[in-house]
């Protein structure tokens, strides 16, 4: 696994990976992370840009916000 790049966000870490054919476009904040998972064959490296641009990133913020509210609903 290689790491394609890193991006600057305040709301989450974001870090591009190629593995296995595929770029992993990985969101982190805190305990929760999503992962995304995109052919090399359907997308140029410079068009990941495109991909994680703010509206994707606002969209992954909020559910990172989702995914919390979830975790504490579910504990005892």
């Amino acid at each position: 696994m290689r790491v394609v790049k890193e991006i600057a966000n305040p709301d989450c870490k974001i870090t591009v990976f190629s593995w296995n054919g595929k770029y992993l476009l990985k969101l982190e904040n805190g305990a929760f992370e999503q992962t995304f998972k995109v052919k090399e064959l359907d997308v140029l490296e410079q068009e990941l840009d495109e991909i994680l641009n703010e509206t994707f990133i606002q969209e992954a913020v909020d559910r990172f916000d989702d995914m919390a509210k979830s975790l504490i609903k579910a504990m005892p």
